[in-house]
């Protein structure tokens, strides 16, 4: 086990020549897949669909493992020359096929008999099909299509890039050391409320010189979703996002109505922590991470790994055991460093059914939680990679479904086994203060993001003007339980959420995950074993299903509010708790 990821299930390097090979086969592939656009017409129904899946699952294959090198890579390293190279040689690929898979899925979506080939010898892709029928409507015309894709290069990716490389590269001078942003935004969580003041400070204070940088970036990836909404003919990005979420309306209404209607019970919490660290005026932003109780506990890369296993195992021996496989076989990358991003993801690599994690690991029992947070996308990416390529992506809600499925876990046997009140304590809130970034800033967040949408078409935002709105999202959702006085004008910059050209209000699905989680783990807590095959079963479906019918697998109605209230209702019992033991 080290501290980096191991990549060689990939490629040894740059220069290995099995890259030269799949570059070679890609442009086979995607030669092949324009051909046969070319030549659709002459080609049967069934002839034209089993060429078009074929070719489709040989580019998936190789595009996946050929980008999420280079992207990882470059996510460690963002001054390395060669990763940034070939992320731009594989999206000058990738944009070649637009034309002809934009006219290939016109022509399969208006088959008449495409309903008999799903029954005879396409089933597995019925889902699949199905949707390129429904969203048929949005593809532009094959040219448009191929345009839009190569603009993007230049366009929402290079922004998007910039936002990265600027934010990772960022200096903070904290007491005299110049550390990177992700180091002293990881200073939020120490003991000392010192550190934590001046860290907040020092980290403000780094975003001036990249700030107005940044605000291009964003005024420019979310024009250009704006415009592209209009062409395809979207109501509007949030619609895009909906329909790419596989999500109906009315299941995203009910999941807000209720975070509105509970915001004053997570504002309770905030005041009585305010009180307990002796603010008057609500808690400033400095302290929203501020640890209570008391836990002398600093874990070692060691020690998370087998305080995880002995958090999972009694649940399932195969997550376990995917756990040990993860820290044994390097598929994380633990510490911050120069020139690393910051926060933490998972990525999957279909090709070798494995996964990648990147964290930025100090220690704390906040960054064991990440890692059962990325760790659970990795067991989700287990249960996906059983299906075919094509067959392996999700909607952004279910994307942080079994992520915080195994925070709940985690936390529920963390606080089992506190040996004093102190330490239950710090366990508790710790849970209640992820919880409230699931609800409050989630929902500033959706705030933030509809304001900027609402904004852009009359207005180019300055970096003072995104602070603005950033701040007034703050105070709606945070209301009297933060000082309002004290807030982050300047999350918009270091999120990198917002920076996509392809995904618009990656906020909600972490709200619509987290409840969901609580949900389910209801369910296991009322049937027990009985339940682990439901939920491996549901998992895989994520993929081959919109979010409803998924959830139907495990008895659930998302559209209705009282679901969502109910897992709410589970966290407002343990801020009652909270708020008892710090009176």
């Amino acid at each position: 086990m080290t501290n980096e990821w191991d990549l060689t299930i990939l490629y040894s390097g740059f220069d290995d020549p099995a890259i030269e090979a799949d570059l070679a086969s890609l442009d086979d592939a995607i030669a092949a897949k324009n051909a046969l656009a070319a030549d659709a017409e002459s080609r049967t129904h069934s002839e034209l669909l089993a060429s078009y899946i074929s070719l489709s699952e040989t580019i998936g294959e190789l595009s996946s493992k050929l980008y999420e090198y280079a992207s990882l890579r470059y996510s460690t390293n963002t001054a390395d020359p060669d990763a940034a190279n070939m992320t731009g040689k594989l999206m000058e690929k990738f944009s070649a096929t637009a034309a002809a898979d934009a006219k290939l899925e016109r022509m399969i979506a208006s088959f008449d008999d495409l309903e008999d080939l799903i029954s005879d010898g396409f089933g597995e892709y019925a889902y699949l099909l199905r949707s390129l029928k429904k969203n048929s409507r949005y593809l532009l015309a094959d040219g448009e299509e191929a345009l839009l894709s190569k603009m993007k290069i230049s366009g929402s990716s290079a922004w998007e890039d910039l936002q990265a490389s600027l934010t990772s590269g960022v200096k903070a001078d904290y007491r005299g050391e110049r550390i990177p942003l992700s180091a002293v935004r990881n200073l939020a969580y120490d003991p000392d409320p010192s550190v934590r003041r001046d860290a907040y400070e020092a980290e403000l204070a780094c975003y001036a010189p990249i700030r107005e940088a940044v605000a291009f970036s964003l005024n420019s990836i979310k024009l250009q979703m704006l415009n592209e909404c209009a062409l395809r003919g979207y109501e509007s990005p949030l619609d895009k996002a909906l329909k790419d979420s596989r999500m109906k309306r009315e299941t995203l209404d009910a999941l807000i109505g209720a975070m509105e209607e509970y915001l004053p019970v997570f504002w309770k919490y905030l005041r009585a922590k305010a009180k307990a660290l002796g603010h008057e005026n609500g808690l400033p932003w400095y302290d929203l991470f501020a640890p209570m109780g008391k836990s002398d506990r600093k874990f070692t890369i060691p020690e998370a790994k087998e305080t995880l296993i002995s958090f999972f195992e009694p649940f399932d021996g195969e997550l376990a055991e995917l756990i040990r496989r993860a820290f044994d076989e390097n598929w994380i990358d633990f510490l911050p460093r120069a020139g690393k991003v910051g926060g933490a993801f998972c990525a999957g690599i279909p090709s070798a059914k494995q996964s990648r994690v990147l964290t930025n690991f100090d220690g704390s029992f906040s960054d064991v939680i990440t890692l059962a947070h990325e760790l659970g996308h990795a067991f989700h990416g287990s249960r996906v990679f059983e299906n075919s390529i094509l067959n392996q992506d999700y909607g952004m809600p279910v994307a942080e479904t079994a992520s915080t499925f195994n925070e709940v876990v985690a936390g529920g046997a963390s606080v089992a086994m506190a040996q004093s009140d102190e330490e239950k304590l710090n366990l508790l809130e710790g849970q209640i203060s992820d919880a409230c970034q699931i609800i409050c800033d989630i929902y500033s967040r959706y705030l933030f993001e509809t304001a900027v949408f609402e904004n852009r078409p009359e207005e180019f935002m300055s970096a003072d003007r995104l602070s603005e709105l950033m701040t007034e999202a703050q105070k709606k959702a945070y209301g009297d339980g933060l000082d309002q006085s004290c807030l982050h004008p300047y999350m918009w910059v270091c999120k990198s959420h917002y920076y996509s050209g392809d995904l618009s209000f990656y906020n909600f699905p972490y709200a619509f995950g987290g409840l969901f989680a609580r949900g389910l783990y209801a369910k296991y807590r009322a049937e027990g074993e009985s339940f682990v095959p439901l939920y491996k079963e549901l998992l895989r479906a994520t993929t081959v299903n919109d979010v409803e019918d998924t959830a139907k697998i495990a008895g659930i109605d998302l559209t209705d509010r009282a679901f969502w209230e109910a897992g709410l209702c589970s966290i407002a019992e343990q801020i009652e708790t909270f708020c008892t033991m710090v009176e």
